[in-house]
């Protein structure tokens, strides 16, 4: 055996995973567990990259005509309890607040006092509240379409949690809206998944799939839930986004009513999306590698680090200032809209510099010597592929845009070809039940499309014997006839298979 290639995350992914996904979160300093059970403290290059995400969702959204807005984070039990598969869904995780003061007890230590009235819910979502609002703005066809969003913090109360992917507490986006007609809410409904898709493969260089939500899957309460679907490096499936056609189930319990133009009452069409700091999660176990994080640049809150080369006792001046003046200089090429962020770090802690650099997935690393400067020239590294070399410092500069993308495009293709390579069409049930009962560890079996006859009874057995579930029926799966998958009846389509997070 040859000697094993020493890493900066251990373990490594192929040892343990889900281990190695907790080190990389470490290591790259985004994030630490907070004192509150379940929830994280976001660090700042955590949460730069959330704001680069927010910042650029937010842009796509408002181009379409939705405005943003703040409701309450306390919803009364009440509100929930008017739509009654919506509350069935989130009961379990639902945290409540029963009491609104603190005394002291009989052993000096405070305990609640002063019980509500009326219990309070700690927003697990805000369909409800929100369309009590709704139901006050709406009287006419004339007041619709309502196209809201609003950014904010959720609670879920989660018994296994981990960074990013689940937490009891974490920050998202959730869009609402109101429509006068059933067919303006469905379009609305694809529109946003749309826009969820291409921001995802385009910011985030994660390749997805668009699809529909079996029955059993649908987002509580909604006639139909959309989403899109992307592999992770274990070949699990994450869920990051989904777009739900709710009809006019919520617009009845809210009592959002209006006249339309020929003069009669209806109820309103209403739709709901989002996405959440779990598409942070996905771009680490997308991207990642036994070395860190690694960031698609038009997420990454800095794009170039540069790593002045500084020797003890000299007189380094002519290099931090020759730094400086290539950070300004780099700071006038923009890169999709924003200036090429860079940062300058000179702290002197030898090897363990650069390596900070590379576990925090920036995405080009700069180092600059005294013979480099003298030969007018850069030393880069990218993160991506770890390819080093010299460069002419002008050549560097004006091109430091087109690198960053070759880097974004790199990454999006390479996660591509790994999807692609491991889904499989798969029409024989051994088959099927072979590759999922030997899938542990890093290797969780693949993507699979296979037949369905649509019976919730054969998508449960699925789900109770291989711990596999319909991520969802893509929408460009083609009519075709086949047996499904489970009991062999007709099937008129693949639907996608896998495990998930």
């Amino acid at each position: 055996m040859g000697k094993k290639v020493k890493t900066a995350i251990t373990p490594t992914r192929e040892e343990d995973y889900a281990q190695w996904y907790q080190e990389v979160v470490k290591a790259s300093d985004m994030s630490e567990n907070s004192p509150v059970r379940g929830c994280m403290v976001i660090k700042p290059w955590g949460f730069a990259i959330w704001e680069n995400i927010q910042r650029q969702m937010d842009a796509l959204f408002k181009e379409t005509g939705v405005k943003n807005a703040y409701f309450p984070l306390f919803i009364p039990l009440s509100y929930l309890e008017k739509e009654a598969e919506h509350v069935e869904g989130f009961a379990k995780e639902c945290a409540v607040v029963t009491h609104h003061k603190l005394e002291k007890g009989e052993g000096g230590g405070l305990v609640p006092a002063g019980e509500l009235a009326e219990p309070l819910i700690v927003r697990p979502t805000s369909e409800t509240i929100i369309g009590e609002s709704m139901a006050k703005w709406t009287s006419s066809y004339r007041d619709l379409p309502i196209l809201l969003n609003q950014w904010a913090n959720v609670v879920r109360w989660e018994m296994r949690t981990r960074m990013f992917l689940r937490t009891s507490e974490f920050l998202w986006q959730e869009g609402h809206t109101a429509h006068a007609t059933r067919d303006e809410a469905m379009e609305r409904t694809l529109q946003m998944l749309d826009i969820y898709a291409k921001f995802v493969e385009d910011c985030l260089a994660m390749p997805v799939i668009k699809g529909r939500k079996s029955e059993s899957e649908r987002f509580p309460g909604a006639d139909d839930t959309t989403c899109i679907e992307s592999m992770m490096q274990d070949k699990r499936a994450l869920q990051a986004g989904t777009s739900h056609f709710l009809g006019q189930n919520f617009a009845k319990s809210s009592n959002i009513k209006f006249q339309n133009e020929a003069g009669q009452e209806d109820y309103a069409w209403t739709t709901s999306w989002g996405t959440s700091t779990r598409m942070i999660g996905g771009m680490i176990m997308v991207h990642s590698d036994d070395d860190g994080l690694v960031v698609p640049p038009r997420i990454a809150p800095a794009h170039v680090v540069i790593l002045p080369i500084i020797k003890k006792g000299a007189d380094n001046s002519a290099v931090l200032e020759s730094a400086e003046a290539l950070k300004a200089a780099l700071r006038q090429q923009t890169f999709y809209g924003r200036p090429v962020e860079v940062e300058i770090d000179n702290r002197d802690i030898g090897g363990a510099r650069g390596w900070d650099w590379v576990k925090k997935g920036i995405p080009v690393r700069v180092e600059l010597g005294p013979r480099d400067i003298e030969n007018n020239s850069v030393f880069m590294a990218r993160r991506d592929t770890g390819e080093k070399k010299a460069i002419n410092r002008d050549a560097f500069i004006n091109t430091i845009a087109d690198i960053l993308d070759d880097i974004q495009k790199a990454l999006f293709q390479r996660a591509l070809a790994f999807r692609e390579a491991n889904t499989f069409s798969i029409d024989e049930k051994k088959q099927f039940y072979d590759l999922y009962k030997k899938a542990k560890g890093y290797n969780n079996g693949a993507f699979v499309l296979a037949h369905w006859c649509g019976s919730g009874q054969c998508e449960e057995k699925i789900k109770q014997d291989l711990s596999v579930t319909i991520r969802c029926i893509p929408f460009d799966s083609p009519d075709e006839e086949g047996t499904c998958i489970c009991c062999g009846a007709k099937s008129d389509r693949r639907v996608l298979f896998a495990k998930a997070y």
